[in-house]
């Protein structure tokens, strides 16, 4: 049987492990998918090992053109993969639709940088050429998460098959039918093996990220599924690209309005149910406005919570982790403002939640809560603020509101993190990278960079031969 026969040919159904979603909304079955056997793990890096020779010797430019229309199907396909999207993971479906238009924007982007990836030339000796140029890896395994499944899937399977590599896609187990579906969008713009889709939860993103012959392994995820994964790579040599979990301080100082300020807070730490990688998670506010602004914070949570359409979190196990939280925090002493109670019902609902007197005691100030919590620490002074703010062993990112250039400055100079947001705690220019720190990660994640980290540079030196006396 030939290797793509294989991993399409049925299982016996004594075998399957498989994985049913439910929606977080209202608590309905959105169905039930097998998992990836340890055979079809195999095959399906056999397969992308044998036809990557091929795809690396496919001209940049067809490989951009397969990109397109790659991005041409997912367009096709937007509206049933958005409420798929939706059914599975709560994600309210404008935003839904909107990770997808960015999908497609990115596919498109990398179809044009994959051709003008370029190296460089090298000055030597007058008779001799040196120059550099940029080699794919090989096979890529890229473990995607569920918070912004098509968006980021999107960036990470465009920049590694544009630059020559066969790509095994392995989604969140939390969204499997997002992924699947995707899948079969995108794979028919290109040769059979060089995109395959394999569903499954840890175990087969373990086996992934531990066989040999995997050339460069893309995370987005938590920070202990990131540290397994870096330690997997340390044993078969594969390269590592990993954005991870974030604790990302929100440090507000005296001379804002105090009114902005928690409109901004509030879209930091509540927008998608505050499960954004770069949500903010724990808030330092200077104490001359602290009163005025959490009191239109609470304000920003109770409205939100009143209208209706606040988004659940994706499952009730993110849920029971974030009312954990916020219960530890209670009981050390925070005063809960807003939220903080789970209704009752179907689904995995959790109100905007706000949280003061706060202290890094809590876990809620020192780990990743994902999901909609506000916590807020009042500070005498910005120097305390920045302090707090810059403790802790993450790095994603970090937000800063002030009307002081010399504050931003010193903000901007202190906290080490991949990203420095100051008077807007999302936004960026279009193209635009970094690189996580600490447990938040390693490697360029996104933007043009990101072709970087999924090639290899090879240097070239020509002389001309010695001639003949």
């Amino acid at each position: 049987m030939s290797i793509d026969a294989q991993l399409h040919s049925p299982r016996a159904e004594q075998d399957e492990q498989s994985i049913t979603i439910h929606d977080p909304d209202d608590g309905s079955e959105v169905g039930t998918l097998p998992c990836a056997t340890p055979a079809e793990v195999g095959t399906a890096l056999e397969l992308a090992r044998v036809v990557q020779a091929g795809w690396a010797a496919t001209s940049p430019a067809d490989r951009g053109a397969a990109l397109r229309r790659a991005a041409a199907a997912l367009r096709e396909g937007a509206q049933d993969l958005a409420e798929l999207n939706t059914r599975e993971t709560g994600k309210p479906l404008g935003d839904s639709l909107g990770g997808i238009e960015a999908a497609v924007a990115t596919l498109e982007q990398y179809a044009e940088l994959g051709p003008v990836h370029r190296g460089l030339s090298l000055r030597g000796a007058v008779t001799a050429t040196d120059y550099t140029v940029a080699e794919p890896r090989g096979v890529a395994v890229l473990l995607t998460p569920w918070n912004d499944p098509v968006a980021v899937a999107g960036g990470l399977i465009g920049a590694a098959l544009v630059t020559g590599n066969t790509v095994i896609h392995k989604p969140s187990e939390r969204c499997p039918h997002v992924g699947e579906l995707l899948g079969e969008l995108l794979q028919p713009a290109f040769p059979a093996g060089v995109l395959t889709t394999l569903t499954g939860g840890s175990e087969v993103g373990r086996l992934l990220t531990e066989q040999p012959g995997v050339d460069v392994v893309a995370h987005v995820g938590s920070s202990a599924a990131g540290t397994s994964i870096a330690r997997a790579a340390s044993l078969t040599g594969a390269h590592v690209i990993r954005e991870n979990g974030g604790n990302d301080p929100l440090i507000i100082d005296a001379d804002v309005d105090p009114v902005w300020a928690a409109a901004q807070a509030a879209l930091g730490a509540f927008a998608n149910a505050g499960q954004i990688c770069t949500s903010v998670e724990r808030i330092y506010v200077h104490r001359d406005i602290a009163e005025a602004f959490l009191a239109a914070l609470a304000g920003e949570a109770e409205s939100r919570s009143e209208n209706g359409t606040f988004p659940p979190l994706v499952d009730r196990r993110m849920r029971d982790a974030v009312e954990a939280h916020v219960d530890d925090a209670v009981r050390l002493g925070a005063r809960c403002l807003a939220g903080g109670v789970t209704p009752s019902g179907p689904g995995s609902h959790y109100p905007p939640t706000v949280l003061t007197e706060c202290t890094e005691a809590m876990s809620v100030m020192t780990e990743e809560t994902f999901g909609p919590v506000a916590p807020v620490t009042v500070v005498e002074t910005f120097d305390e603020g920045l302090r707090l703010a810059a403790a802790g062993p993450y790095g994603l990112a970090a937000s800063v509101l002030t009307g002081s250039i010399a504050h931003a400055q010193q903000a901007i100079a202190t906290l080490a993190v991949g990203t420095v947001k100051v008077n807007a705690v999302f936004g960026g220019a279009p193209g635009g990278s970094a690189q996580p720190r600490g447990i938040s990660g390693a490697g360029f994640g996104y933007g043009p960079e990101l072709l970087d980290e999924f090639a290899l540079v090879k240097v070239i030196h020509i002389s001309s031969p010695q001639q003949g006396a």
